[in-house]
C-alpha cells in the first residue's frame, strides 16, 4: 500500500528506481476484496468463526484475522490440551510463524525484500492478500518506510504516475518489513503478553479483546424471567445493529455476556465523543517534549536527590513522554497511529461501549420514555452488573493492578508520591484527579501542621508564666464561691476549674491570633497553588481544550423531552434542540427542591434544639442522682454526651439528605451530566454543613453570650439558656470540634476497612457463591475466568467519589473555620489523610470493579465550595478570637487597668458581685454554702453597692468596641493577604503558558501541512486520470514534501495566496458558504 506522505522529495531524481510494473488484477470494489481476504484466511473448519469486521482493516486487525484462520488448525489438539493450553500454544505458534517468515525475509536479502514489497503496480486486493500471507506485526511505520534499497545504498523511492494502476488514498500505510526496531512492534508484544498472562481477558478466539461484561441470571420460578428475557434479547440485538460483538459464556448458573468493540466502531463513536487521542510522533519535536518535561520538573526542588526516596520510583513507573494530541476526527486519520493496538486504550474502549449501552432501548410493557440504558436495566434486575474487566489479579505479576496495588496502594509506601498518569491511564481522569487533588491536599497539610503543632508547644511551654492560671490554681486566696451555671445546679469553687483553665490556654493564647492568620493564608494559597498544579496535569492529560458545553446531553434529560418540539436554537450549532418549558417544568421543579432543602435545613436545626435539651437534661440527671460529682465536671461530662449524641444524628439524617437530594436533582432536568453532579453536590454539601457544623456554631456564637444575670437571668419558654462550663465556651468548642471530627474521620476509617468486605460477602451469598467464605475448602480462583472473580467485586457507581469528595471537604471546614479553637486539626487530618489516601486506593483496587473512565476538565463544584470555605474561615476565626476568647479582653486590661502592664489582678476584673439575698432562688441552692452572702460570675457589671447595680460597666462597651475593631482589622488585613496572594500567584505558569501555545501552533502546523499534502496528492490523481501526462505526474510526485521533517515551514504559496477561509476550509473540511475544500487548493 502507498504513502506519499513518507515520500520525499530532497532526493536526486535521476538516483530514484522505478518499481517494476506487476500485472494489476481487475480493479474490485473495497467491500469484495475484504469478503475474499476473509474466505482466503479460512479454513472449512474455521467458517463459524467469523468476526464481523464491517469496516477497511487495519493492519493489526488483518493480522488478528489470520490467526482466527489458525484456531482450526489446533481445534483437535485443543480439545485434547484443554482450553488453555490450546490457546496458548495457538498464541505460540502464530507469534512463531510470524517470527520466521520476518527471519526468513532478512535472510533473503534485498532481492528478497523487494519481492515481498507490495508495489504501487498491486491492486488493492493483491496487496493485502500479501500482507495476510506475510503476517507481519508491525504496528507503526519505521523510519525508512517508504524507501527501496537499491545497488547504491538505500535510496529515496520515487512513484510514478504514468502506471495504470489507481493511486491509494493516503490513509493507506505500506508495511516494510525491512530495518527491523523492536520498538516498531511493542503494541503487539504487550498484547500477546496481556493474552498469555489472562486469555479470560479475550473472547474465545484469543483475539477479540474484552471491553465489558453483562451478567445476569435466570429464574425460571419467577413471574417476570420471560418478560426480562425479552427485554434483554431486543437490549442484546440492538447493541450488534450499533456494531458492538458479543459473545456468551455461563459460570455458576451465571450467564455472561461478553462485549466486544470494533475498530469501526470506536472509530466512530471516539469521533461523536469528542475524544483528543494522541498524534502521530514525528521527528523534530523533541525540543518540545523536553520543554514540557521541564516544566514538569519544576515542580521539584533542589533537593530531588536527597528527596529520590519521596517521588515516584521510576524502576516500576517511568515518566511518560508527552505527545501532542487532537480531536480524533475520521477525516483526518492520517493524523493518528490508530493502527497502534494501544492507540484504544482499555479505558476508552469501556468508555465507548458504555456509552453506547446507556442509550440503547429495551421493551416495556407500558410504553415508557425511560426504557432505556444499561443503568435501568441493572435496577430493575434484568442484568445483574455490567462493569470492565480489570487486567489481572492484585497478585498477578505484570499486570497494571498488581503494580498499583503493590507500589501505590500499600500503606508502607506512605511516603511516597502518587503514581498519578497509571492512575489516570487505568482508572480514567476523573479518579485521577482525585487521587491528585487528595495528596495535593494532604502533601499542604504538612506545612499547616507543622505551624499548629508548634503554636500548640509554645502554649505548653508558657503555660507556667500564665498569671491567670496561677492566681485560680496557686493562690491561696483563690477559694472564690462562683453562682450556680443552671437552674438545678450548687455553688462552686473557683479553685475546681484549675485544670480546665489549663486546657483553655493551651487553646486560648497569643498563638492563636498568628495561627489563625496564617491558615487563612494558607487556605489562599493552598486554592491558588492547587489551580497552578490542576493547569499543568489538565495540560498533562490533555484536558486543555476540553469544553463541559461539548458534553452529551444525559439519556433521562433527552428521554423526559422526547416528546417536547424543538423551541430553542442553540447558539454554537446553531442547531433547534428540545428545551425544558420553564414555567410548566422548571420552574415548579426549582420551587418545589428550594422548599425541600429547606425544610431539611429546617430539620437539622430541630435537631440541635434536641441535642441542647438533652445536654440540658444530662445535666439535671447528674445533678440529681446523689453521685457527688462537682458542677464542672457534670457539665463537661454532659456536653461530651451531647457530642456523641449530635455525631449519631449526623449519621441517620445524612442517609435521608442523600436519597431526597438525587431524587430532587433528577426532578430539575439538568442537560448534562456535570450540570446534574454539580446541583446535586451543592445541595447535599449544604445539608451536610448545617449538620455537621450547626451545634459547633451554637457553641461559639451563641451558647453563653445572651444568659442575663443571677437574679434576672433571660429565658427561653420559661426555661434558662445555657451557660458554658467553668473552663468557657471555647473549651467546649475544642471538645466538640475534637469529638466530631476524629470520631467521624475514625468510624470512616473503620467502615472503608470492613464495610466492603461485609457487603462482598453479602453480594456472593445473594448469587450463591457463600461457599467461597465459608469453612469448607475453598475452590481454586485461578480456574475462574477473569469476568467471574470480578463479578465478585462490589459496583463501582457514577457517584461513588462524591462520599470520599465530601468527607475531606468536611474535613477542610473543620482545619480552617474553627481552627482558631482546635489548633491541632491540621495535624489529625494530616494523619488522617496519609491513611486514608492509601485505604481508598486499596479499596478501589481490592473490594470494588474497575470503574468506567470519565473525562472531566478539574474537581467542579468542589472548588468552589473549597473557595467560600476559605473565606467564611476569615469570618468565623476573625469573631473567634473577638468574642469566644478572652485576647481581647486580656490587651484591654494590660493597656489601661493593669498598673504595669501585666496580667496581674486580671483574673478580679473578669469577675462581678452578686449579693444572693437579691435572688430567693440562689438561697434554695445554697446548701454547704448558706453561710457566704455573695458569689462570684464572669462578667462586667457593677457591683450591689453601686446605685447602678447589676448594670453593664463602662468597660463592658469599651471592651465591644475593641472587639469589633478587632475583627474589623482582622478581616481587611487577611482579605489584603488574601489578594496579594492571588494576584502574585498566576493560574498557570509562564513556562505551561507558552508550552501550550507553541504546542497548539505547531499541531495546527502538522495539520495544515498535511492537509496541503493531502490536497496535492489530489490534484496529481486528478491530473493524471484526465491529462495522464507522464512528465507532469513525475513533476507532482517528487513535489510531495516529506511531513516529518517539513512540518512547520509552509510553502510560500499556502501563507501568499490563501485569504483566512479558504486557510479554514484546509483545517476544517468543507465550507458550506464558499464550496472550498482542501482538495481544491
Amino acid at each position: 500500500m502507498l504513502n506519499l506522505d513518507n515520500a520525499d522529495a530532497d532526493g536526486d531524481a535521476d538516483e530514484l528506481e522505478t518499481p517494476p510494473t506487476l500485472p494489476q488484477p481487475p480493479a474490485q470494489p473495497e467491500e469484495e476484496s475484504l469478503r475474499l481476504l476473509a474466505e482466503q484466511s479460512k479454513r472449512p473448519e474455521d467458517v463459524a468463526i467469523q468476526p464481523p469486521y464491517t469496516a477497511p482493516l487495519a493492519p493489526y486487525d488483518m493480522e488478528l484475522l489470520q490467526r482466527v484462520g489458525l484456531k482450526g488448525k489446533l481445534v483437535a489438539e485443543g480439545s485434547v490440551w484443554g482450553a488453555g493450553e490450546g490457546k496458548r500454544r495457538l498464541r505460540e505458534a502464530s507469534g512463531a510463524e510470524a517470527a520466521s517468515r520476518f527471519v526468513e525475509l532478512e535472510r533473503s536479502g534485498i532481492a528478497g525484500k523487494a519481492s515481498h514489497l507490495p508495489s504501487e503496480s498491486l491492486s488493492l486486493h493483491e496487496r493485502r492478500t500479501r500482507f495476510a500471507e506475510s503476517s507481519s506485526s508491525t504496528l507503526k511505520l519505521p523510519d525508512t518506510a517508504g524507501q527501496v534499497p537499491n545497488g547504491k545504498g538505500s535510496q529515496h523511492r520515487s512513484t510514478s504516475l504514468n502506471q495504470s494502476t489507481p493511486l491509494l488514498p493516503m490513509t493507506e500505510a505500506t508495511l516494510v518489513a525491512s530495518n527491523y526496531d523492536d520498538r516498531e512492534c511493542s503494541c503487539p508484544r504487550e498484547f500477546y503478553q496481556r493474552a498469555e498472562l489472562n486469555t479470560s481477558l479475550f473472547f474465545e478466539d484469543c483475539t477479540r479483546s474484552i471491553d465489558f461484561v453483562l451478567a445476569h441470571t435466570i429464574n425460571a420460578h419467577e413471574p417476570t424471567e420471560a418478560e426480562n428475557a425479552e427485554k434483554r434479547r431486543v437490549f442484546q440485538e440492538n447493541l450488534v445493529q450499533q456494531g458492538l460483538e458479543v459473545e456468551l459464556s455461563q459460570k455458576d448458573q451465571i450467564y455472561f455476556v461478553k462485549i466486544h468493540a470494533p475498530l469501526e466502531v470506536l472509530r466512530r463513536y471516539a469521533e461523536i465523543l469528542k475524544l483528543r487521542m494522541p498524534m502521530k510522533e514525528i521527528p523534530g519535536l523533541s525540543v518540545v517534549n523536553r520543554s514540557t518535561k521541564s516544566v514538569y520538573s519544576s515542580l521539584k526542588t533542589v533537593c530531588q536527590f536527597f528527596m529520590r526516596n519521596i517521588y515516584v520510583d521510576e524502576q516500576y513507573f517511568p515518566r511518560r513522554a508527552h505527545r501532542f494530541t487532537a480531536i480524533y476526527s475520521r477525516d483526518k486519520e492520517y493524523l493518528f497511529d490508530i493502527r497502534q493496538d494501544c492507540f484504544f486504550t482499555t479505558a476508552v474502549r469501556s468508555r465507548i461501549v458504555e456509552f453506547i449501552l446507556d442509550r440503547q432501548r429495551f421493551p416495556a410493557k407500558r410504553h415508557s420514555d425511560m426504557a432505556f440504558g444499561i443503568e435501568r436495566l441493572v435496577a430493575e434486575g434484568v442484568y445483574c452488573a455490567a462493569y470492565p474487566l480489570h487486567d489481572g489479579e492484585i497478585n498477578e505479576k505484570g499486570t497494571i493492578r498488581e503494580l498499583l496495588y503493590t507500589n501505590w496502594a500499600s500503606v508502607k509506601k506512605w511516603y511516597r508520591y502518587q503514581p498519578l498518569d497509571d492512575i489516570k491511564e487505568y482508572f480514567g481522569v476523573k479518579i485521577g484527579l482525585y487521587f491528585a487533588w487528595l495528596g495535593y491536599y494532604t502533601y499542604m497539610l504538612l506545612l499547616a501542621s507543622i505551624v499548629g503543632v508548634a503554636c500548640f508547644l509554645y502554649s505548653w511551654i508558657s503555660l507556667k508564666n500564665y498569671v491567670p492560671v496561677k492566681d485560680i490554681c496557686l493562690r491561696s486566696n483563690s477559694n472564690i464561691t462562683m453562682c450556680p451555671l443552671c437552674d438545678w445546679c450548687e455553688f462552686w469553687n473557683l479553685k475546681e476549674t484549675c485544670n480546665y483553665a489549663k486546657i483553655t490556654y493551651l487553646i486560648d493564647n497569643p498563638s492563636t491570633v498568628f495561627f489563625a492568620v496564617f491558615m487563612s493564608f494558607w487556605a489562599t494559597l493552598f486554592l491558588e497553588l492547587w489551580k497552578r498544579y490542576s493547569a499543568e496535569i489538565t495540560h498533562r492529560w490533555d484536558l486543555t481544550g476540553f469544553d463541559v458545553h461539548e458534553e452529551h446531553p444525559r439519556p433521562q434529560y433527552l428521554a423526559r423531552l422526547e416528546h417536547i418540539e424543538p423551541t430553542r436554537t442553540d447558539y454554537v450549532t446553531n442547531m433547534k434542540e428540545p428545551t425544558v418549558p420553564f414555567w410548566r417544568m422548571k420552574l415548579p421543579a426549582t420551587v418545589f427542591s428550594f422548599s425541600v432543602v429547606v425544610l431539611l435545613i429546617a430539620l437539622a436545626f430541630v435537631a440541635l434544639v434536641a441535642v441542647v435539651v438533652h445536654r440540658m437534661s444530662m445535666l439535671a440527671a447528674l445533678k440529681v442522682d446523689g453521685s457527688g460529682m462537682t458542677t464542672s465536671k457534670a457539665i463537661v461530662l454532659a456536653a461530651a454526651s451531647a457530642a456523641f449524641v449530635n455525631l449519631c444524628l449526623l449519621y441517620v439524617l445524612n442517609y435521608l439528605y442523600n436519597h431526597l437530594a438525587e431524587y430532587l436533582t433528577e426532578l430539575e432536568m439538568w442537560r448534562t451530566q456535570t450540570q446534574f453532579d454539580d446541583s446535586l453536590t451543592l445541595k447535599i454539601y449544604l445539608l451536610q454543613f448545617v449538620n455537621y457544623y450547626a451545634s459547633i456554631f451554637y457553641i461559639a456564637f451563641f451558647k453563653g453570650k445572651f444568659v442575663g444575670h443571677p437574679g434576672e437571668y433571660i429565658t427561653v419558654f420559661k426555661y434558662r439558656q445555657e451557660e458554658c462550663s467553668s473552663g468557657g465556651c471555647l473549651t467546649e468548642l475544642c471538645i466538640q470540634l475534637a469529638i466530631i471530627m476524629i470520631g467521624k474521620q475514625a468510624f470512616n476509617t473503620i467502615l472503608e476497612v470492613y464495610l466492603p468486605m461485609f457487603w462482598r460477602k453479602v453480594l456472593a451469598i445473594q448469587v450463591g457463591l457463600s461457599r467461597l467464605f465459608g469453612n469448607a475448602v475453598k475452590p481454586d480462583k485461578t480456574k475462574d475466568e477473569r469476568w467471574m472473580r470480578d463479578f465478585k467485586l462490589l459496583d463501582w457507581g457514577a457517584r461513588s467519589l462524591f462520599p470520599e469528595y465530601l468527607e475531606m471537604v468536611l474535613q477542610y471546614g473543620f482545619v480552617t473555620i474553627f481552627v482558631a479553637a482546635f489548633p491541632l486539626a491540621p495535624f489529625f487530618a494530616l494523619l488522617n489523610n496519609i491513611l486514608e489516601m492509601r485505604l481508598d486506593a486499596k479499596k478501589l483496587l481490592t473490594h470494588h470493579k474497575r470503574p468506567v473512565s470519565q473525562r472531566v476538565r478539574d474537581i467542579g463544584v468542589w472548588y468552589r465550595i473549597l473557595d467560600c470555605i476559605g473565606k467564611l474561615s476569615v469570618i468565623t476565626n476573625g469573631f473567634i478570637i473577638a468574642f469566644t476568647s478572652d485576647m481581647i479582653p486580656r490587651l484591654v486590661y494590660r493597656s489601661l487597668k493593669s498598673p504595669d502592664g501585666t496580667l496581674n489582678g486580671y483574673l478580679d476584673f473578669t469577675l462581678s458581685e452578686f449579693r444572693i439575698s437579691d435572688s430567693s432562688k440562689l438561697q434554695s441552692l445554697a446548701g454547704d454554702f448558706s453561710n457566704i452572702t455573695t458569689c462570684k460570675y464572669t462578667d462586667y457589671r457593677e457591683p450591689p453597692t453601686s446605685p447602678e447595680k447589676y448594670h453593664l460597666t463602662s468597660m463592658y462597651y469599651i471592651i465591644l468596641a475593641c472587639r469589633l475593631g478587632f475583627v474589623v482589622v482582622f478581616e481587611n488585613f487577611v482579605a489584603l493577604v488574601m489578594i496579594l496572594v492571588r494576584w502574585c500567584i498566576p493560574d498557570m505558569s509562564v513556562e505551561l503558558r507558552d508550552q501550550i501555545r507553541r504546542e497548539v501552533y505547531i499541531t495546527n502546523e502538522i495539520i495544515i501541512d498535511q492537509e496541503a499534502q493531502r490536497a496535492r496528492f489530489e490534484r496529481a490523481k486528478r491530473n493524471y486520470s484526465v491529462v495522464q501526462n507522464p512528465s507532469e505526474q513525475d513533476v507532482d510526485a517528487a513535489s510531495v514534501d516529506e511531513p516529518n521533517t517539513k512540518f512547520i515551514q509552509i510553502e510560500k504559496l499556502l501563507t501568499a495566496n490563501l485569504s483566512q477561509i479558504e486557510m479554514d476550509s484546509i483545517l476544517h473540511g468543507e465550507n458550506s458558504t464558499t464550496g472550498i475544500s482542501g482538495a481544491d487548493c
